[in-house]
Formats: C-alpha cells, sequence, structure tokens
C-alpha cells in the first residue's frame, strides 16, 4: 500500500465516521420533532416571571423599527417584560429611529442606551455586558437586531426554563426570513434547518446538550452575575457561554415551537464575512476549552468539544486532503488502487448528504417540495465547498491574530 493510499483511507475513514454521527443526530432530531410536535405549552407557575429582554444593535437603521415593533407585540404580559436596546455607536439614524419608537409607545419598558467610541463600538458581549448593568429581570433573554419574533417565542422559552431548575437555558429556533430572496438565501435556509436545527434537536434527544445559537434564547440572570458576564474576546460569544453555563451544572433545552425570523446575507461577500466571524470565533472557544477534555467536572461538554474539534479540524484537512489526492491522481502525480473506491464512496456521500437533508425538511411547513431535491444537491457542489474555504480562511486569521496578538475584530453583518 502507497502513501497515498494510506493518506486516502484515513482521509475516507474520517469523513465517514463525521458522515454517520451527522445521520445519527439526523434521526435523533427528527425522533424529537416527533415527539413534541402536539406536546403542550408548559403552564406558568404563578405570576410570570420579569424578563429583560437585551437588543445589541450597531447601524441597524434598516431592521430596527420592525424588530422593536415584534417585541413589544409578544404575549406577554406587558408589565412583566423590559426591552433594553444597545444602540451601540451607531453613525445612521439608528438612534432617531429609537427615539420615535420611545414616543410611538409611551408607557411601555422600553429603554435605549446609546453609547460611543469610547463606552461602545467594541463588538456584541461588551454591548450585552453594557445592557445587562441596566437590566432588572430574573431572566435574559437576547435577540438580535434583525430579529422578528412569532409572537409566542418568548412564552414558550419562559414555560421551559420555570419549570426545570436545570435549565440554564432554553433555546429557540430561527428561522431565515428572506429565503426566496436569492439562490444563497435558499441555501441558508436549509443550511439552517438542516444542519443547525435538526443537529441541535438531535444533540438534546441523545445527550441532554445544546448550543445557544446567539439569539432567541433566554437564560438565568444568576448565571451571568457568576461569570461576571459575556466574554469581550470571544467573537463567538454564544458557543463560549454556552460551555460556561454546562460548567455550572445547568443544562441548555432547545424548544423548536420558539421561533424567530431573521434577515441572512444576499451576497456571497456578505455571507463570507459573517461566517468567517463564525469559524474564527468558534475556533477561540475550541481552543480556550482543550484543557477541559482532561477534566472530570467537564464531562458534559466533552463531545460538544470533541464534535466542533472534529468539523473544523479532523472533517476540513481530510477533505482537503482527498481531494488533493483525487486530483494529483488523475494528473498522474501520484498513484492510489482505492481511487475508484473513494469516488464511490464520495457518490455514495452524496447521496446520503442529499436524502438526509431533504428528510430534515419535512418538520418544515411549505419545505416540502421536490425543487428542493435540485437546490441541495446543488448545494453539495457549490456551497459546502464554500464552507470548506471559510473554516480554512478563519483558521488562518485565528492564527495570524494569535501570532501577532491582535485582538479579533467585530464584524457586522450588512442589512438588505
Amino acid at each position: 500500500m502507497t502513501l497515498a493510499d494510506i493518506l486516502m483511507l484515513i482521509s475516507v475513514i474520517c469523513i465517514w465516521s463525521l458522515l454517520l454521527v451527522n445521520i445519527v443526530l439526523i434521526v435523533a432530531g427528527y425522533l424529537y420533532y416527533i415527539q413534541i410536535e402536539n406536546k403542550p405549552l408548559p403552564p406558568l407557575k404563578g405570576e410570570a416571571p420579569f424578563v429583560s429582554i437585551m437588543v445589541p444593535a450597531h447601524n441597524e437603521g434598516k431592521v430596527i423599527t420592525k424588530t422593536v415593533e415584534s417585541l413589544l407585540a409578544l404575549e406577554y404580559p406587558h408589565d412583566r417584560y423590559e426591552i433594553i436596546v444597545i444602540n451601540d455607536n451607531s453613525s445612521d439614524n439608528s438612534s432617531e429611529l429609537l427615539g420615535q419608537l420611545q414616543l410611538k409607545f409611551p408607557g411601555r419598558n422600553l429603554t435605549i442606551i446609546n453609547t460611543d467610541g469610547v463606552t461602545g463600538g467594541k463588538g456584541k458581549s461588551n454591548a450585552l455586558n453594557i445592557g445587562f448593568q441596566k437590566s432588572k429581570g430574573e431572566y435574559i433573554a437576547i435577540y438580535d437586531a434583525d430579529n422578528t419574533p412569532e409572537k409566542k417565542a418568548l412564552l414558550y422559552l419562559v414555560s421551559e426554563i420555570t419549570n426545570d431548575p436545570t435549565l440554564g437555558a432554553v433555546i429557540g429556533k430561527f428561522r431565515t426570513r428572506n429565503r426566496d430572496a436569492n439562490l444563497l438565501t435558499r441555501f441558508i435556509n436549509i443550511e439552517t434547518l438542516s444542519f443547525q436545527w435538526m443537529a441541535q434537536a438531535g444533540r438534546w434527544k441523545l445527550f441532554k446538550l445544546c448550543t445557544i445559537p446567539g439569539t432567541n434564547f433566554i437564560m438565568r440572570r444568576e448565571i451571568v452575575d457568576r461569570i461576571g458576564g459575556w466574554d469581550v474576546k470571544a467573537i463567538a460569544e454564544d458557543t463560549e457561554i454556552s460551555f460556561r453555563i454546562y460548567m455550572m451544572g445547568y443544562r441548555i433545552k432547545f424548544q423548536p415551537k420558539a421561533v424567530t425570523w431573521e434577515q441572512e446575507p444576499q451576497t456571497v461577500q456578505v455571507w463570507f464575512k459573517q461566517r468567517t466571524r463564525w469559524a474564527k470565533g468558534n475556533i477561540y472557544v475550541i481552543v480556550k476549552n482543550i484543557p477541559m477534555l482532561f477534566k472530570r467536572e467537564a464531562r458534559n461538554i466533552r463531545f460538544d468539544i470533541i464534535y466542533f474539534l472534529s468539523i473544523y479540524f479532523l472533517l476540513l484537512s481530510s477533505l482537503i486532503l482527498s481531494d488533493l489526492l483525487l486530483v494529483l491522481h488523475a494528473l498522474g502525480y501520484v498513484s492510489t488502487t482505492i481511487a475508484g473506491f473513494s469516488s464511490f464512496l464520495w457518490v455514495l456521500a452524496i447521496t446520503l448528504f442529499v436524502v438526509g437533508t431533504f428528510i430534515t425538511l419535512v418538520t418544515e411547513k411549505g419545505e416540502m417540495r421536490l425543487s428542493n431535491i435540485w437546490i441541495i444537491l446543488l448545494m453539495y457542489v457549490s456551497y459546502c465547498q464554500m464552507w470548506m474555504v471559510v473554516a480554512a480562511y478563519g483558521m488562518y486569521t485565528f492564527l495570524k491574530d494569535l501570532v501577532f496578538k491582535r485582538e479579533a475584530k467585530w464584524y457586522k453583518t450588512e442589512r438588505f
């Protein structure tokens, strides 16, 4: 067996191991969706707890009015929640629009915090820490500035967390509001449903594990107090705080009936910058928490650490290596006797990808369309390959910042 054969075999084993893990998560997630489909909302015990909803916003004039109005319309006792918008060093018309909303809805608990270049402009974590200092809720809910939550979203989150003292946080899911804008947003819509929410459902079903998605979630105030707020160095603050919640002995539950709709990137350039930030931020969290693999008290998060390590390091390197070997074999530079077998596995992997992804869509109304099969197939050969570039570039920029000791910069997603 040649060196090329050995490397190809290792790559195939790694890729297929992770593919099988994904299939298991899809099956478990599908079972979880069926399990809760007709399950009633847990009733609130006594008076509804007071909730502080925080919305970090930087230059969000295009979307902030609709977001705040949707939050004000939530089906939750209006005297039992406050909305705190952190207008973080914005240079657009956000301040004027938010001032108009305060005049339009007098008597509502709507607080606007305007920061400047000294106190703000340092990323989402810093903005959340500023808002938290002004909050007074027993529970803290977070929504991104482009979100329009469904009216019962907060009620679902509160009902879940108040009925289970072992829960430190409860997450809902976000859907793509502009999914029909172009081909890219259709890819993102499918990615969100299949690789984020079905995976979250599967991880909860099998391991009682979830990761906070950054928006549409609720957590106990005492958690933020105990950990001293959000890590300002983490540009993936959601993943980072998830690990810290588990280290405190709490669990994070996924409640898919709590839904918010958000705007996704509509150009490749904006998408690439956003996803690079995600990749770079998650790599920071992985590196920060690798020592936890060897600590007994961290047993609850070992699966997630290994899972993220596999996705960002093992899978990425295996895909690049296998593709490179196949190209070099086709050009005659190397010889591998299992190239044909690898090609067969590659075709089988595509088939499983299309079938598995399509099955995940049946849990959502309006997504069970035959046209999605062609979208998924096209997604595999284009969008998924773009993700490899994003992950590789995220790793490159992380290492560059580490070597030159530069502070990670927060990229604010452009709105449309």
